[in-house]
């Protein structure tokens, strides 16, 4: 396994992090599953663990808490929140109100009294940055977290944000979790740049394009993976954006074969090579897809096999706009760019 500085926090993380989006009813695993995924990865060299309070309702958090008991300190936790969790309008955002409320629910179901870092799901655009940098810093010098960050900011955003800290002297977001892969490579031309300038931590989210990159879909076999049973649209082939990227799939299973490498050494391997790349996030369901995510731990690919992706899926490129999450608001409701 590989260490890297979390932006210039001075704390060291391994280059592959153990995501647990899957614990619980979204993978379908039990708490044994889950205790034995991050005994697994924490003695493979793993130390970092993100969640959020949205996975699963919260059980996310709980089997996390669970899992890592007695291993508190050699772990570095990182969970989430913004995103709803419940059908009151004030259970979400960036509100004072709401993350103050949040960051103790999740410390609960985690079982512990800190954690290492904070990330604001998504950004809400109902609440200005002050507002929630200022309970943030608040939350930071009670003790409650070390550090705290953004997930799936627009690069505008961050810089935003960035701004706001500092002209109101508050603490800033010294990490951003973004979407990023060999299918999805939009990040690279605005978002990783930024990253880079602010000197942030990056933490990379579907390395493996939520399994287009694992190697379970190929063209002429049936897509049966755990995330094409209830993300059906992102996998039917019938739509353009999704057949564009079984035919950048099929041809980069010819760049990872003659390399020597899976796809999932070739998708990690080439996230990570990126220097704003501080982590990419794992979401193993199984301790099959553990072991074979692990294996990618000391990949680095060399410069013609990264210039053979490129010619697959140029720099910058999203097969599938559609589907980020970091659209602005104004492209998604027609009302907002119209006077």
């Amino acid at each position: 396994m590989q260490y890297r500085s979390l932006g210039r926090t001075g704390v060291q993380v391994s280059t592959l992090a153990l995501g647990a989006m899957n614990f619980g009813k979204i993978g379908n695993t039990t708490q044994d599953e889950a205790t034995a995924i991050v005994e697994a990865a924490l003695d493979a060299g793993v130390n970092l663990i993100d969640t959020a309070d949205v996975y699963s309702g919260g059980q996310s958090e709980e089997m996390v808490g669970k899992a890592i008991a007695g291993r508190r300190d050699d772990i570095v936790l990182a969970t989430k929140a913004s995103l709803p969790m419940g059908e009151d309008r004030n259970r979400r955002g960036g509100s004072r109100r709401w993350l103050f409320t949040a960051l103790d629910d999740s410390l609960r179901r985690l079982g512990v009294d800190h954690v290492d870092l904070y990330q604001i799901h998504r950004w809400d655009p109902a609440t200005s940055d002050d507002e929630t940098l200022s309970a943030l810093t608040d939350l930071q010098r009670a003790g409650k977290i070390r550090y705290f960050g953004s997930s799936t900011f627009p690069a505008y955003r961050v810089v935003q944000a960035q701004w706001a800290a500092r002209e109101r002297g508050l603490g800033r977001y010294v990490t951003e979790q973004p979407s990023y892969s060999i299918l999805q490579r939009g990040v690279e031309g605005h978002v990783l740049p930024v990253t880079e300038e602010y000197g942030m931590g990056v933490l990379v989210w579907s390395p493996l394009a939520s399994g287009w990159l694992s190697g379970a879909i190929r063209a002429g076999q049936e897509v049966a993976t755990n995330r094409s049973g209830f993300m059906k649209q992102r996998f039917d082939t019938n739509i353009p954006a999704n057949r564009a990227k079984l035919d950048a799939v099929e041809q980069l299973a010819k760049v990872a074969d003659q390399a020597g490498l899976t796809m999932i050494q070739l998708a990690l391997g080439f996230v990570t090579a990126h220097p704003a790349v501080t982590t990419a996030l794992i979401g193993p369901r199984t301790m099959d897809h553990l072991h074979s995510q692990l294996a990618a731990a000391d990949t680095v690919l060399p410069a013609d096999v990264l210039d053979a992706i490129d010619t697959i899926v140029a720099p910058g490129v999203d097969l599938a706009a559609h589907e980020k999450n970091d659209t602005p608001p104004a492209l998604l409701d027609a009302t907002l760019r119209r006077r």
